[in-house]
């Protein structure tokens, strides 16, 4: 153990903890917005029950993912200050614009959202939650946008010993940052479908609140099902854009290690890092790697062998957590699929029901596997190309990042279980009744 190594765990356990709730807030702001609205449209007091139930999980959520955001964002200057000196002038413009545009304006209209019942008008009250979903999302774009800077550095010069910004439009609309946007916030919906389906599914296994939940259900299933779809399609661009601009994480999330043509791809495979080889590979299909990087069978693709070893990622954790994003990405379409079939007699097919209850996890595991394969696929770059992790490090003792790391994990362990907790207790009671409002004849009478 060294300082390195803590300080990577530290910030590895800091954003995989921070990125458990950030796809939540996305998504389900979405729906809640949807929902609201049917609401003031409608008149539909179930609606209402709806937007209500739903959004209490919300805040729950928001409020654990501002808390655990802004902890992740300090480790910047604590663990990693010779990063932020040298490449401050641009990551931390991204930042600082995301906080002042986006942060500010769904942190100030959450609480419009949350206060504001019968205090201001329908409308104005579901016009707030839609501008902390707008805001949500747009935060999401500047702080994948400075990633994707990490990612593949574009709009800079190098001077005086540090990286400063010469092309912010060329940072801000580059392909990468689109490109990771579109990803991170489709498997986001992703699983905030899968959430809203999942609570739904156990309160329709019990008979409770039968058409609010079926209605819920039906919701997130459209959303989830829209972009689990879309989300296989854009990862296979996204794995386009990876064989471009990262060759060696390509090649080490398929364990591929001998550059060829008509490259194939092994659907099970054991990579062997010691010894440079797969222990075993199993049912190989000839340009299937090709295909999938190039969109050619006779393209070729470089392997682990062509790259200096100090400069390889991680194989073994880059290669199980692609495979096993990959799967979970096929396998939603698949029970979305199905359940779009259901829809309509979703009470008579208990079995998918338990299904989809117990299908809340996956999303969330994907979703942390698709974050592993981006930052620990870069590998060994903190700045692709032009900086590597063990130069951006700060100069502090050992004893330091050992306090800070293991207070990091008490305290999110502590976080962790709170919100757990809160948020099962939360779904399993289900929405209150919402009084019904006199009329104006009653009030006159």
């Amino acid at each position: 153990m060294d300082v390195l190594l803590l300080s990577r765990l530290q910030f590895a356990v800091a954003t995989l903890f921070h990125f458990l709730f950030v796809p939540l807030t996305l998504g389900l702001s979405i729906l809640i917005v949807y929902m609201e609205w049917k609401y003031v449209k409608s008149g539909d007091e179930e609606y209402l029950r709806m937007t209500k139930f739903w959004g209490r999980l919300f805040v729950v959520n928001f409020v654990i993912g501002v808390v655990t955001g802004i902890s992740l964002e300090f480790q910047f200057g604590t663990n990693w200050s010779r990063y932020s000196e040298y490449v401050g002038d641009i990551f931390g413009s991204l930042l600082a614009i995301e906080a002042t545009l986006a942060f500010f304006l769904e942190s100030t209209f959450i609480a419009v959202w949350i206060f504001g019942w019968k205090r201001v008008s329908k409308k104005m009250h579901a016009w707030s939650i839609t501008i902390v979903a707008l805001a949500s999302n747009i935060s999401a774009y500047w702080i994948l946008t400075a990633n994707a800077w990490m990612q593949h550095p574009v709009g800079y010069t190098i001077r005086n010993g540090r990286a400063e910004l010469t092309d912010f439009l060329a940072v801000v609309t580059q392909k990468t940052a689109i490109m990771a946007f579109l990803h991170t916030v489709s498997a986001s919906y992703i699983l905030a479908g899968f959430f809203v389906m999942g609570v739904s599914a156990y309160h329709l296994l019990r008979k409770q609140n039968v058409s609010l939940f079926t209605k819920s259900f039906r919701i997130a299933l459209t959303l989830a099902l829209v972009f689990s779809i879309f989300e296989v399609i854009q990862g296979h661009l996204n794995g386009n854009m990876i064989a471009e601009q990262q060759p060696a994480k390509l090649a080490a999330a398929d364990a591929h290690w001998e550059t060829r043509a008509n490259a194939p791809q092994s659907l099970f495979s054991i990579p062997d890092e010691k010894n440079e080889r797969n222990l075993v590979e199993f049912i190989k299909i000839p340009g299937m790697l090709s295909m999938l990087a190039f969109n050619r069978t006779d393209a070729e693709v470089k392997g682990l062998l062509d790259f200096p070893p100090e400069e390889r990622p991680p194989v073994l954790l880059t290669f199980v957590s692609f495979r096993t994003m990959v799967g979970l990405g096929f396998l939603f379409p698949l029970l979305t699929l199905i359940g779009w079939f259901l829809r309509k007699k979703l009470q008579k097919y208990p079995l998918y029901l338990r299904v989809m209850l117990f299908a809340i996890p996956l999303p969330y595991i994907a979703i942390e596997l698709g974050w592993m394969v981006a930052e620990v696929g870069r590998q060994p770059w903190i700045v692709y190309g032009v900086m590597k992790t063990a130069d951006a490090v700060s100069p502090i003792a050992m004893s330091q990042v050992v306090t800070s790391f293991f207070g990091f994990l008490v305290v999110y362990s502590l976080l962790g279980i709170a919100n757990f907790i809160l948020l099962v207790k939360l779904a399993r009671k289900g929405p209150e009744t919402v009084p019904i409002e006199p009329t104006k004849q009653e009030v006159t009478a």
